[in-house]
């Protein structure tokens, strides 16, 4: 006797369980059929209940018909590839219905003067936002968006980033305009598109954005100061890689252990996994989100990246096996180009390759939700020695040298002028803010100086 779990073999993704066919409130579970077919498909099983038991059906083959007029009459345009099953399943007759992901994007459903587009989110089938429902257009018009025409002219655009880049990995110069056509950047004589937009000197994209923030403490906001440091930068994608990845070392630090051949550096983040998770945001991320933006928020203990736009297929991440994810990519001729680039593989090895760059007890982790994906990143240094007196083993903090010296360069400072900012601070000891940030906490923790009034109009006084 075939048993229902035996029958399940999929993610809950991609299927649902239904007790009866409801053929007079259908809306329940049509909006499903809408979303397995606006997706990667599923199958809803009838006569099962929603803890996942086999109660059965009175008459499959009645049920079986029902349904089929139903997903006809009440879902557009219409599924073309629909399997009912009437099964045996713990001694029960249940009805399987699989539906196949289509091509026609959006399929809607047609019923109580509406009609609406769903997806699939988890295990629920929810009304489609505005930017999935733009990208199933897309889709069914068998269009990605950096591949659209946009309304702006090659010719008042300048390339000398991009140029220079393709020269220095490839040894080739670009040979224009032939060549930017062929990677798909120029549409015609002088039309560009909007990945040609996206890799311009002076890109016009708005949310192409990287918002960089180093929080002053394992969450956002703090009780002195929220950030300790923070940039915005609205550039092409090239420079936004590059921005974020200076920012992500300005903000970091490298221990490192003595050896008998030399030293080996320990740095808080691995930089291949760093460099992997902002490609992986650049180039998969939904640019059709208006006034959207990555962002890069650093805590002390873990980096995590932001972008927006959840999972193409519109699973969670977080209920996969990294290695068995299928490479679907949002914005081909984007990640074609940072493949030319020689910024990325082509295959869609990414996340393995971030996950490869750390121990097994700090494994990177990866969530998803329709609106977003985010890559937490540990740093492997967090809780560790950071003092720079010599261990046993060896270890010193090579970034941390000298802090008596810097403690004596703030005291002076403050003893001067107690009302001085961190930034003025830095200004006059030539220290980092970050610099600054911590060794004010460090301070603050040994009752060396407090804080008088607010962050904002107090001054600091010195203890000790």
């Amino acid at each position: 006797m075939t048993t229902l779990n035996q029958l399940l073999i999929a993610e809950a993704t991609e299927y649902e369980f239904k007790s009866a066919v409801e053929a007079n409130k259908p809306r329940s579970w049509l909006k499903t059929a809408s979303a397995f077919a606006n997706g990667v498909g599923g199958s809803i099983y009838f006569g099962v209940s929603d803890d996942g038991v086999a109660i059965g059906l009175d008459n499959a083959q009645k049920a079986a018909e029902r349904v089929s007029e139903l997903i006809k009459a009440r879902i557009e345009p219409a599924i073309k590839n629909v399997v009912l099953e009437p099964l045996n399943a713990d001694g029960k007759d249940i009805l399987r219905v699989r539906i196949s992901g289509g091509t026609n994007t959006p399929y809607y459903y047609t019923g109580d003067g509406t009609k609406i587009a769903y997806y699939r989110i988890g295990s629920e089938s929810a009304q489609a936002p505005a930017a999935v429902l733009n990208e199933l257009l897309l889709k069914g018009l068998h269009q990605t968006f950096d591949a659209l025409e946009t309304e702006y002219r090659f010719s008042d655009y300048s390339y000398t980033l991009f140029e220079a880049t393709y020269k220095q990995k490839t040894g080739v110069a670009v040979d224009k305009p032939r060549d930017y056509r062929s990677f798909g950047m120029l549409m015609g004589d002088d039309t560009l598109t909007y990945v040609g937009a996206l890799f311009a000197d002076q890109c016009p994209i708005y949310q192409s954005r990287v918002f960089c923030t180093r929080w002053n403490s394992l969450k956002k906001g703090g009780l002195y100061v929220d950030a300790l440091d923070n940039d915005e930068f609205q550039s092409n994608a090239i420079s936004l890689l590059m921005d974020a990845l200076k920012f992500v070392r300005h903000n970091s630090s490298v221990k490192w252990k003595k050896t008998g051949a030399g030293r080996i550096e320990m740095p808080d983040y691995p930089p291949e996994a760093v460099h992997e998770a902002l490609v992986n945001a650049l180039v998969h991320r939904d640019y059709m989100i208006q006034g959207s933006e990555i962002h890069v928020d650093m805590y002390d203990d873990r980096l995590e990246i932001v972008s927006p736009g959840g999972m193409p297929d519109g699973k969670r991440i977080q209920d996969l096996n990294i290695d068995d994810i299928p490479s679907i990519r949002r914005n081909p001729i984007v990640c074609d180009l940072f493949s030319r680039l020689k910024l990325m593989e082509r295959r869609g090895s990414g996340l393995r390759k971030i996950i490869d760059q750390y121990p097994e007890d700090a494994v990177p982790s990866f969530r998803s939700t329709e609106q977003s994906f985010v890559v937490a990143l540990k740093n492997l240094n967090y809780g560790k020695v950071s003092m720079p007196t010599g261990t046993d083993d060896g270890i010193e903090n090579g970034i941390d040298d000298g802090v008596e010296k810097n403690t004596e360069k703030i005291l002076s400072v403050i003893l001067a002028n107690p009302k001085i900012t961190q930034k003025q601070l830095a200004d006059e000891t030539d220290l980092s803010v970050r610099t600054i940030a911590r060794e004010l906490k460090r301070l603050r923790d040994t009752d060396v100086i407090r804080r008088i009034g607010s962050d904002r109009s107090g001054c600091w006084e010195i203890v000790k």
